[in-house]
């Protein structure tokens, strides 16, 4: 069963053209069951459609109503997030809510998170941006790459022309001049065609490469390394990139080197981060995981006393506030923030109040059930069945489940949730590693073989486990 790989943006269907309900269809070929939490997610999603429809002014007005999900690990929080942030193309960070502490501890600021945003936009459209580029990028290297095997013919009068009768020194000159320029021309293109065929791949080339190394040293200041807003490699150019040194390398090698520096060179660095902003503020999503972490009320004692300090610190992000970056300010007015935690222990009612307002979508989603587990191991483009049948079969190894076989491995699976800590699906890659750790050993041996796992096998490389039940919380 090979593995399908998640839809590039040409696959993507237009965002402006999904309805909710395809939304939910997409998601769906991703993450198992969690009904409620899709819709709401899809909803958010068109919103932010329907908002580039208003007029300015109107626009300007409608924010994002943000979203708090409730439910134990596992069950596909964040990958709903993920997989929501990939289907509209939107700039997208997960963050842990218990990283960040108060300021004035030792620890990361809350506006960091922003900043983190950010340069994942710039990272998006950097790439989309060399992607506009890249066959022109492509002709550039091929010229460079041809001007290293065969330097450019300088034309120009030849002092050794011989004299023809009839013909002046300086028409021998010129004819013998075109005929030079004739014939690096065809050699040239005789060089492109070997090129471009890899019949000179084998061949070196010398090229310039710039060094990419960086003075190892720290900047420590009140409120962080990401506070700095000076661009320490326009004061200090030479120490940051700027030196080149001359390498000996393949015509692969090469091509991949200067296609790099040509897509940079094509690449307005100022237009990218204008975009990056601008995406971020309009269609940025941050998921905050793990805030049941911070959940909590003043009065404790040790480092417990800052959970509060950290929600009044995340307030204004969340409501909207400008964050400094050093492409520019940002503003989080219209960035969808996801919430998502657990709550074992405390409740969203231990958050404070100005910050539960802020989230006034919550969805609870449904603990995992058995057939849940099957559906998870089998249905979904990344299946987890389907990624351990590919990387064996890269080895000659071809793996088939039993459709009772599954159905074990899930039983197993949710036996030991109920047993011991309840992971949700995240038990399944520990119930198939155990079960497939001879055959993935005995993998590399040579030969192509068939090997066909049924309920016995199952039940034979997890029973004894099974039966222990302080060895299976070490082990499953």
């Amino acid at each position: 069963m090979p593995i399908s790989l998640p839809a590039s943006s040409e696959e993507l269907v237009g965002l402006d053209r999904l309805t909710p309900r395809q939304i939910v269809a997409e998601l769906d070929r991703y993450v198992v069951g969690q009904k409620a939490a899709k819709k709401a997610v899809a909803i958010a999603l068109r919103n932010r459609i329907r908002r580039q429809r208003l007029p300015a002014e109107v626009a300007a007005e409608v924010t994002p109503k943000n979203l708090l999900m409730i439910g134990p690990t596992g069950v596909g929080k964040t990958e709903i997030a993920r997989r929501l942030a990939r289907l509209s193309g939107s700039p997208f960070l997960k963050v842990e809510a218990s990283k960040f502490t108060e300021v004035g501890y030792v620890g990361r600021d809350v506006e960091s998170m922003v900043r983190d945003l950010t340069e994942s936009a710039v990272d998006m459209v950097r790439r989309e941006k060399q992607a506009e580029v890249l066959a022109q990028a492509e002709a550039n290297v091929e010229e460079q790459i041809l001007d290293l095997l065969l330097p450019p013919h300088r034309p120009g009068f030849s002092a050794e022309a011989p004299h023809r009768p009839g013909f002046s020194t300086e028409a021998a000159a010129e004819e013998e001049s075109r005929h030079a320029d004739d014939h690096f021309r065809a050699t040239r293109e005789k060089l492109r065609d070997q090129l471009r065929a890899g019949g000179l791949d084998a061949r070196t080339v010398e090229v310039e490469v710039r060094e990419r190394s960086f003075p190892a040293f720290q900047i420590l200041s009140s409120q962080g390394v990401e506070e700095m807003d000076i661009n320490v490699k326009d004061l200090l150019p030479g120490l940051f990139g700027n030196k080149t040194k001359r390498r000996r390398l393949t015509i692969p090698e090469a091509r991949t080197v200067l296609l790099q520096d040509e897509q940079s060179r094509l690449v307005d660095a100022e237009q990218v981060a204008r975009a990056a902003v601008e995406r971020v503020q309009s269609t940025g999503i941050l998921f905050i995981d793990e805030i049941d972490k911070i959940a909590g009320r003043e009065g404790g004692h040790g480092p417990d006393v800052s959970r509060e300090g950290v929600q009044r610190d995340i307030l204004p992000i969340v409501e909207g506030t400008t964050v400094s970056t050093k492409y520019g300010p940002v503003r989080t007015d219209h960035v969808l923030f996801i919430a998502a935690g657990a709550f074992h222990v405390s409740k969203p009612a231990d958050l404070i109040p100005e910050l539960q307002g802020r989230f006034p979508i919550r969805v609870e989603l449904d603990p995992l059930t058995e057939e849940d587990l099957v559906r998870i191991l089998t249905e979904p483009r990344s299946a987890l069945l389907g990624q351990y049948q590919a990387l064996l079969s890269t080895e000659g190894l071809e793996v088939t489940f039993t459709e009772e076989a599954v159905r074990e491995m899930a039983r197993f699976a949710m036996e030991v949730n109920q047993a011991t800590e309840n992971i949700g699906a995240r038990r399944l890659a520990t119930v198939l590693e155990t079960v497939l750790e001879d055959l993935s050993f005995e993998g590399p041996e040579p030969g192509a073989r068939s090997v066909r796992i049924d309920a016995e096998e199952v039940r034979r490389r997890l029973a004894p486990l099974a039966r222990d039940q302080d060895l299976s919380r070490f082990i499953l």
